[in-house]
């Protein structure tokens, strides 16, 4: 693997839980948990591999419309795993947060959030974040309301959008790893992942593996990503500078 392409920021949409168990004759509940041990695996590969960033869509917005049962269960095992991989995060160096609405969240359940994210605030390893009460829109809207509190008469750049988002140091999304067999994004980090690779995995995310998340990986540092221009960039940062040099360079010409 060549890691001058290795993705420093990579966002999983763990999809399939629910199908796993169904196909198993159980309750959809069976296959969250085993869906959360593959999370804990999925974490320590990421750290192995030195990957700066990894986000994983855990529970959006739209989630909230399930039954209630359901959603009470998935925050009881919410916490769990979390309590039981606070030592784990600490021990690698982890830095975990959360990003979305999740205020509504049971109180055990927050404070336990917000315990870990204390605990390892200054960790300068991974960046592990979880999409809690996640929807891309919901954090445009956020964006633009803080926006026009903030700055009602100035003009808004880019980098005062990507400033205003929930993590702004997450930075672009580099590949974006869906499970399960769908395709498509479910309003998940619309923003970060404009330049992003997409890969669509038909495994179920019980049955997701450390080798097959590796294997993504090295299919992504043999695609060649230029970001618009004509030869292979390192990345959008660098493809856009050249960009505005040739844009000023082409404009200077033309006076």
């Amino acid at each position: 693997m060549n890691s001058s392409y290795n993705p420093e920021h990579i966002a999983i949409i763990m999809d399939g839980n629910g199908r796993w168990a169904k196909e198993r004759r159980h309750l959809r509940m069976w296959g969250h948990v085993r869906g959360a041990k593959v999370v804990s695996n999925i974490i320590e590969e990421a750290v192995n591999l030195k990957i700066k960033a990894l986000t994983l869509y855990t529970f959006s917005t739209e989630n909230w419309s399930r039954p209630e049962q359901e959603i009470t269960t998935l925050f009881k095992l919410l916490k769990k795993f979390l309590l039981l991989e606070k030592n784990k995060i600490l021990k690698q160096n982890v830095r975990f947060r959360v990003m979305g609405d999740y205020s509504d969240f049971p109180t055990e359940v927050l404070d336990v959030i917000e315990d870990i994210t204390i605990a390892s605030e200054h960790n300068t390893g991974l960046k592990m974040t979880l999409a809690l009460g996640y929807g891309s829109r919901c954090e445009l809207v956020s964006v633009v309301n803080k926006l026009i509190t903030d700055n009602s008469k100035k003009i808004v750049t880019e980098d005062d959008i990507q400033n205003a988002l929930y993590i702004p140091d997450l930075g672009n999304v580099d590949l974006m790893i869906r499970t399960g067999g769908d395709h498509r994004l479910s309003n998940f980090l619309l923003w970060q992942m404009a330049y992003a690779e997409f890969f669509f995995s038909d495994t179920q995310w019980p049955n997701f593996k450390a080798n097959e998340f590796r294997s993504i990986i090295n299919n992504f540092a043999k695609r060649e990503r230029r970001f618009g221009n004509v030869d292979r960039s390192l990345s959008l940062d660098d493809a856009r500078a050249d960009a505005t040099s040739n844009r000023k360079s082409i404009v200077a010409t033309k006076m």
